[in-house]
């Protein structure tokens, strides 16, 4: 692929999707991976039989769609079928990402995705990580106004991902968005450095 990349992760609440809207009002067009997973259960019809024959008929709904909501709660708990999930789905997402890429303007995108330091697969596309962070009381907070969830319920989500100390272990940057500092000077200096 001759885009370079912007691998664009981080936890709930963090401000993930406000960093990415910040690279796409300089120009740079991203790539949502969990929204267009999802939407592949729809457009891919073989990606979607291979779904069902790991998981059975109990997830298709009766118009013959696959039952997002199934699939999860199938899976939820199940570390052995969570991955034989995402060996048949990161790699359609993968595939989708580099044809989407190519189609792009420009010579950088975005690729966000909330696991792309937890899982090597799609890491490898990233020629630069960053990481969103925002402090635990300001996450929490902003989740509960956004979903409508209880502070137990948004500690349950946090606690089921990996911590920021992790994702910054292994970023090549960490963006703190709690409204304290400009991130914009931070964008255009990562843009720069990926056009030399």
């Amino acid at each position: 692929m001759d885009k370079k990349v912007i691998g664009c992760t981080g936890g709930i609440g963090s401000g993930k999707s406000a960093i990415v809207a910040a690279f796409a009002a300089l120009g740079i067009p991203s790539y949502d991976c969990d929204s267009r997973a999802k939407a592949l259960y729809d457009e891919d019809a073989g990606l979607c039989r291979r779904v069902v024959d790991l998981l059975g008929d109990g997830v298709i709904t009766p118009d013959g769609t696959l039952d997002k909501g199934a699939v999860a709660t199938r899976v939820f708990g199940d570390r052995t079928l969570l991955a034989a999930l995402e060996a048949i789905v990161h790699p359609a997402v993968a595939e989708d990402f580099v044809k989407w890429a190519e189609r792009q303007p420009g010579d950088i995108v975005v690729l966000e995705s909330a696991i792309l330091l937890e899982k090597p697969f799609f890491d490898t596309f990233a020629d630069y990580t960053v990481t969103v962070s925002a402090p635990e009381q300001v996450r929490i907070a902003r989740v509960m106004r956004r979903d409508g969830l209880s502070r137990e319920q948004v500690e349950a989500r946090m606690a089921s991902q990996w911590s920021d100390a992790q994702r910054e272990a292994k970023a090549d940057l960490t963006v703190v968005t709690d409204d304290t500092a400009p991130v914009l000077p931070v964008l255009l200096e990562i843009i720069e450095k990926l056009k030399k």
